[in-house]
């Protein structure tokens, strides 16, 4: 088992992600993506580039303008190197063009460690359309190939400033290597938890179970800890039922059924543990079906919630009791 991970860098990635799925439904760069797959794969080519044959270099510095053909490889695949602010745009003068201003210098200023890909939504309809853009000016910050935030309008220096601190704020520690990014603050280890990973790594999972569940208790905030109870009270379990659990079930029985979930589930096998235990639901009754549920709801513990087994299977669940 590797060590723990530095918990600063994981809220970092964790705040990341928050803010790409709080977008997630107000933006759709998959058509765009789709489009650009298909046009590698030879299916609506676009023309070479004027001057020569073959692919347009990638270009570099601070301000690039990008149009649906080169919107994946200078918007998207170059957020996975640098943040990427995306700029909708369109030749109207006044405040657009002063906010176009303002954010070209602030490209300028920043020295690499953000890039301004310019939009003509005129001439480039398709990426106003997957960021549901309804007016322009529209920016859009992408990290690793998400959107992270945006804002409509025009805004004063001060105010982009501020929402480019922001952004920062929220996806700096997953671009370390940046100029000028500030070097990770490593957080001593724990010695509790380096003794309990040892004690499992060396394979003494009772021992490990128990270090952890002291941590847990002691420390009702400590998320890994408790995670880790969670899986090795299931693995300690789970491990000791005999192999031959699924074909030995009796349907209706509830300690046969629970072993047999137990066994699937240990062999990666979600879905029929979960069905299983749904199916033990449905046909038990009182305490037996309060089994049955509170080992399904325990399984659901061992994973994201946003899991689709997860989902599926809790749907199941609520038909089953209702």
């Amino acid at each position: 088992m590797s060590r723990p991970v530095n918990r600063q860098q994981a809220a970092a990635a964790a705040r990341q992600q928050q803010a790409a799925a709080a977008m997630s439904g107000a933006v759709d760069l998959s058509v765009l993506k789709d489009r650009a797959e298909a046009r590698r794969a030879g299916q609506s080519a676009p023309p070479p580039p004027a001057g020569g044959a073959g692919a347009a270099p990638v270009p570099s510095g601070p301000v690039v303008d990008v149009t649906e053909a080169t919107f994946e490889r200078d918007a998207i695949e170059a957020s996975t190197r640098q943040p990427v602010v995306v700029e909708l745009t369109a030749a109207l003068g006044g405040e657009t063009a002063e906010l176009s201003s303002v954010l070209e210098q602030s490209a300028a200023r920043a020295g690499g460690r953000w890039v301004l890909a310019r939009v003509d939504v005129e001439t480039n309809p398709r990426i106003a359309q997957a960021f549901r853009a309804q007016s322009v000016p529209m920016v859009i910050a992408l990290a690793h190939g998400q959107p992270v935030s945006a804002f409509a309008g025009a805004k004063s220096p001060s105010e982009v400033q501020t929402w480019l601190d922001d952004v920062f704020a929220q996806v700096g520690q997953a671009y370390p290597n940046l100029p000028g990014a500030p070097a990770p603050v490593e957080e001593p280890e724990d010695p509790k938890m380096v003794a309990a990973a040892d004690k499992l790594d060396a394979g003494d999972l009772d021992g490990a179970l128990a270090d952890y569940r002291e941590i847990a208790d002691a420390e009702p905030h400590n998320v890994e800890a408790a995670s880790l109870v969670r899986n090795l009270t299931f693995v300690a379990r789970a491990s000791k039922q005999p192999a031959s659990a699924v074909e030995l079930a009796v349907p209706g029985d509830v300690d046969s059924q629970l072993a047999a979930a137990d066994v699937e589930l240990l062999n990666q096998q979600p879905e029929a543990a979960f069905d299983r235990l749904v199916e033990l639901v449905r046909a038990t009754a009182d305490d037996d079906r309060a089994r049955a549920r509170a080992r399904l709801l325990e399984y659901f513990e061992l994973y994201e919630p946003s899991e689709p087994v997860v989902m599926a299977a809790r749907r199941k669940l609520a038909s089953a009791l209702f």
